[in-house]
């Protein structure tokens, strides 16, 4: 038990760290950048990073799940119930909201891009923030009921 409880809050931590270096200091330094190779370097971000996040974020969901089902006796439900629909709600809100504007991005042409995609860059960016944020509070929830 100890061992899936690792592996849970590790593969659940790594994803908010990636999902915080991405807007903490990917999407900062992109935008130095000249609009080409932004929009070049965005929409390679968007094309390989669109086809590894569903795959993790359904990982993760699993394991929450399975978290949530092997301490179903215990103290650790009510939190762990909580990150579990916290992640599951994060995952249709990018479903929602954030997976089309990914798209649209990972589908620029980098030669002529459309005349808003930026404005796109700007509101995945913001959205993006409140995932990381509900994602923060999954994850700690996460810990305290595996770890407390």
């Amino acid at each position: 038990m100890h061992l899936l409880d690792t592996i849970t809050i590790t593969f659940a931590g790594l994803m908010v760290g990636n999902e915080l270096a991405l807007s903490a200091f990917v999407n900062p330094a992109v935008w130095h950048l000249e609009s080409g190779p932004q929009a070049q370097g965005l929409s390679i971000l968007a094309r390989s990073l669109g086809r590894v996040m569903p795959v993790w974020y359904g990982l993760c969901l699993a394991l929450l799940t399975l978290e949530s089902f092997l301490h179903r006796h215990q103290a650790a439900l009510v939190p762990l119930l909580t990150a579990t629909l916290i992640w599951a709600g994060v995952i249709v809100f990018s479903i929602g909201m954030l997976v089309p504007i990914n798209d649209r991005i990972a589908s620029l042409n980098k030669a002529a891009p459309t005349h808003n995609w930026k404005d796109d860059h700007k509101k995945w960016d913001s959205l993006h923030r409140v995932r990381i944020v509900l994602l923060t509070v999954a994850l700690l929830a996460l810990t305290y009921a595996l770890v407390a």
